[in-house]
């Protein structure tokens, strides 16, 4: 079990101190085997577990014992059950198809070796934060997965929009890892201890936990998933953080960063499952951001930041499946979406390097026959995206929206506004296929032959395992009445809280949702069809009608403007209050005034030293007769 974590750590090590002695291939070559053979070591574990009775199918191996202090006694220890070996071989499973992506995509690049560095301790980090046996050590994860994010999306550091991408995803982070830290230690305060086996053993055998203090951990801990998965209030910085390399968005948006918050959910799942109304708090945020991103993403110029609002959209019905109780649906589209997200970014990395660095939308077109494996990757990826019959994304979105569809009249509600998001998810991701494969290059583009270069092997072959995992990973879970995936899953969801899992029943109401689906997506398939293929000067017509509703969608509904005047101005003024009227004018005034005393001080004591031998013979005689004077007088 070490070895899935320690290759990544030696890949890193290597590229750091060694990468400058061997040839740069080289770097790149064994950060591809770190991430490849942690993958194998993922698939053992993944076999062990399946040669062990349910009921025993989670064991911990501690390392050593890292903090002893008091009550709190935390070790370097690593869980191994179910969940942890699922979320071990999506990230290294997509994390090696996207590092032998990048051999090829960051060819040439001035920093290629600093890149495969950042990259597997991305990986590591992420590793450390889902095989972690306690909170404490998913903390260490948890920044380590924030640091290298930032460090990967300002990789181009010298470009202003990379540089302030990165500082905008570390400090909105931040608020995340603020809550996160918080609820961490007043859980500490509650139950004296951070390891899982005992925080989740106190709930289940009904220890005493205040309510009140339940329901503020249980809070925290959302702001630090809802940050890190990029959740509506605080999804502002995933946009922006397509300013780093491709393989770096296809990284953080199908196998790493935005997947921890779903993770933390539904390891956390005995907490939140005690809070009732962070549940439903979970699910309304899931649901509500779902259709929002999706409505922002309709209109998006620049492909990856179409594929970025896409990212946060699905991430909003893992959310809602979370929220109602429903956890191994979670994972199972949070699986699905790593398939077919990676496909999607990857196809689009082929077209702009290609195109030399063009992500404009209406820059493209035409590309079809220039770039075959990009249009079928992108197809297959973008079918699997809309959850039409037959590809993975199908399965597990209609599980998501069934869960919803067939619970509660609030659940109702919920399901019935991710379902809506289904149409106008079809029609942004058939958008980018018509626009960039079948429509002509705006007048105002670069013509694609021009510019074209074939990618090379390196590229390839990723994109085509992805378009076979993105076509059938769905079939993983639809075996049967439960589903492979669920029965491997249920042990982990059933040991704290029993009967608190929702599961999917696979009868009639499951197949009307699911057909309810797929009408939705392919109306929204048919309208992108008639707005790019049949009609294509309809857009620009709507959009000059439409200005201002369309310049609504397009800026995010103005939400970074919003921070920027309620958020970022005040603190700015504050900061510079603070500088200027605290700093400057009270705290360097003091020291400066301290330093006018000292040299006033020595001026004074300066002036006795006269150069003199008489004055000084004075100054000793009277100091004696002083001294002498004192002592006698004591006696008298």
């Amino acid at each position: 079990m070490i070895w899935v974590v320690l290759l990544p750590l030696l890949g890193f090590l290597f590229a750091v101190f060694l990468g400058e002695l061997v040839p740069r291939r080289v770097v790149g070559y064994f950060a591809c085997a770190a991430v490849g053979l942690a993958f194998v070591a993922g698939v053992v574990m993944f076999v062990g577990l399946l040669g062990v009775p349910e009921d025993e199918r989670d064991y911990v191996s501690t390392l050593y014992s890292w903090i002893v202090s008091g009550s709190l006694s935390t070790g370097v220890s690593l869980l191994v059950d179910p969940l942890s070996v699922v979320m071990v071989l999506i990230v290294t499973g997509v994390g090696f198809l996207i590092h032998v992506y990048s051999l090829g995509y960051m060819e040439g690049d001035p920093g290629y070796r600093r890149f495969f560095a950042y990259m597997n301790l991305f990986v590591l980090s992420m590793l450390l934060l889902v095989l972690a046996d306690n909170f404490v050590l998913l903390l260490v994860g948890w920044g380590g997965v924030g640091f290298t994010s930032y460090a990967l999306i300002a990789f181009w550091f010298r470009r202003e929009d990379a540089a302030r991408a990165g500082v905008k995803a570390f400090v909105v982070n931040s608020i995340g890892d603020v809550g996160l830290m918080l609820g961490i230690f007043l859980l500490f305060l509650q139950v004296g201890a951070l390891d899982y086996q005992t925080v989740f053993g106190a709930l289940a055998q009904g220890r005493s936990i205040d309510p009140t203090m339940l329901t503020a951990i249980t809070l925290l801990l959302l702001v630090g998933a809802v940050a890190k998965s990029a959740q509506f209030p605080l999804h502002v910085w995933l946009p922006d953080a397509m300013a780093g390399p491709t393989p770096v968005s296809a990284l953080i948006h199908a196998a790493t960063m935005v997947t921890a918050g779903v993770y933390l959910i539904a390891r956390a799942y005995p907490l939140f499952q005690a809070v009732p109304f962070t549940m439903g708090l979970i699910a309304v945020i899931g649901a509500f951001t779902a259709l929002m991103a999706a409505i922002i993403g309709l209109v998006q110029p620049n492909i990856k930041r179409v594929l970025a609002y896409s990212t946060i959209s699905q991430l909003g019905y893992m959310f809602l499946a979370l929220g109602l109780g429903g956890y191994t649906a979670a994972i199972f589209h949070l699986m699905t979406h790593a398939f077919f997200k990676a496909l999607l970014f990857l196809s689009a990395g082929m077209m702009i390097h290609a195109l030399d660095g063009e992500e404009n939308l209406f820059k493209m077109g035409s590309l079809r026959k220039k770039l075959p494996l990009a249009f079928w990757g992108f197809l297959i990826g973008s079918l699997a995206l809309a959850g039409l019959p037959g590809f993975s994304g199908f399965f597990s979105k209609d599980e998501i929206l069934s869960l919803a569809l067939l619970g509660s009249p609030g659940a109702v509600v919920l399901g019935e506004i991710a379902l809506v998001a289904v149409a106008f998810t079809a029609f942004y991701a058939f958008r980018v296929v018509f626009l960039a494969f079948s429509a002509s290059p705006a007048s105002e583009g670069v013509a694609p032959s021009r510019v074209l270069h074939k990618p090379g092997r390196d590229m390839g072959v990723p994109v085509l395992l992805l378009v076979f995992l993105a076509a059938l990973g769905g079939y993983l879970q639809f075996a049967g009445s439960a589903g492979s995936l669920t029965g491997f899953l249920a042990p982990v969801f059933s040991r704290y809280a029993p009967g608190a899992v929702s599961e999917v029943s696979f009868g009639q109401d499951y197949w009307l949702v699911a057909l309810a689906s797929t009408a939705l997506a392919i109306l929204g398939l048919l309208i992108a069809a008639g707005f790019y293929l049949l009609r294509p000067g309809l857009p620009a017509v709507l959009t000059r009608q439409l200005r201002p509703l369309y310049n609504l969608v397009l800026q995010g509904f103005y939400l970074d403007r919003a921070y920027g005047v309620l958020v970022v101005k005040p603190l700015h003024a504050l900061a510079r209050l603070l500088a200027f009227g605290l700093d400057q004018r009270v705290i360097d005034e003091a020291v400066a005034d301290v330093g006018r005393m000292v040299l006033d001080l020595s001026d004074a004591f300066s002036r006795l030293e006269t150069g003199r031998v008489r004055g000084y013979m004075m100054a000793i005689l009277l100091g004696a007769v002083l001294i002498l004077a004192f002592l006698l007088g004591g006696r008298l």
